[in-house]
């Protein structure tokens, strides 16, 4: 197997409250190797976004080291930033831009050429089945397509490694098929994926393997067969609780998101 892309060793991010010192992520040990899909798997809550920002060079590690593409998160922030494409939950989009406005205004603020923006524009919008939106103001797209043009904006400069934060977070089921689709696109063509997610059937769908993210750290990694065969159970629900243990997730929207499938 070849070296991994992603490498968490130890990873650790701690703050400040008015109540004491908050521990979002602790010790969080994986890697995610070229060509794979790896999934954080937990509640809100349970450390994902901290993790990925600190992957991203967002935010700085309280502890542990980090590596993206060989370079170091700590102390090779650029590196690390023109190799990832980052989603996060918020698209940060112009409702008054168009679709195609919306990469050259991207790709400007990221120094690329105006003619290598139009030529990977037309390689992205053709390749996502987006032709028909290119022209289209994004105050008119639906939730699905703006999240669609987001993950466009994404790979804008061609990165090996993609971190998506919840990317099918508060879609209907429609557009979540559409991300999805497009997901899998982007793991078609070579791309390293680390997403992360609250809903297991996006898990079981599109994840090589999964990290169970709880209260901050990790309780196993895996494959779902490989979670099932260590913790039990005929799905990935079970394996879940089973590996978090009597500290199950009372989180609402953990649940809503989750339902128990009945018989």
């Amino acid at each position: 197997m070849t070296s991994p892309l992603v490498v968490s060793e130890g990873l650790s991010k701690t703050f400040r409250s008015r109540k004491g010192l908050v521990h979002a992520a602790t010790d969080v040990s994986f890697t995610c190797h070229a060509g794979e899909i790896f999934g954080l798997l937990g509640p809100n809550g349970a450390g994902k976004t901290t993790t990925l920002r600190m992957l991203s060079t967002i935010l700085t590690p309280t502890s542990g080291r980090a590596s993206v593409a060989g370079f170091d998160v700590a102390t090779q922030p650029e590196s690390v930033r023109e190799n990832i494409g980052f989603l996060a939950t918020e698209t940060g989009l112009y409702d008054r831009f168009t679709a195609r406005e919306t990469i050259r205004f991207f790709g400007r603020i990221n120094d690329l050429p105006d003619g290598q923006i139009n030529t990977r524009t037309d390689e992205i919008f053709d390749a996502l089945d987006m032709m028909s939106l290119a022209d289209r103001r994004v105050g008119t797209f639906s939730t699905g397509e703006k999240q669609k043009l987001s993950l466009a904006r994404s790979i804008l400069h061609d990165p090996p490694v993609l971190i998506l934060d919840e990317p099918t977070f508060g879609l209907d089921v429609m557009s979540a098929r559409t991300v999805v689709r497009t997901i899998e696109l982007f793991r078609q063509q070579g791309r390293t994926i680390l997403l992360s997610t609250h809903i297991m059937r996006i898990a079981e769908k599109l994840c090589d393997r999964i990290g169970i993210l709880f209260k901050g750290r990790l309780h196993a990694i895996g494959s779902v067969d490989e979670l099932r065969a260590q913790f039990g159970g005929e799905d990935l629900e079970e394996a879940f609780f089973s590996a978090v243990g009597s500290g199950a997730p009372a989180n609402e929207e953990f649940r809503r998101s989750n339902p128990p499938v009945r018989s």
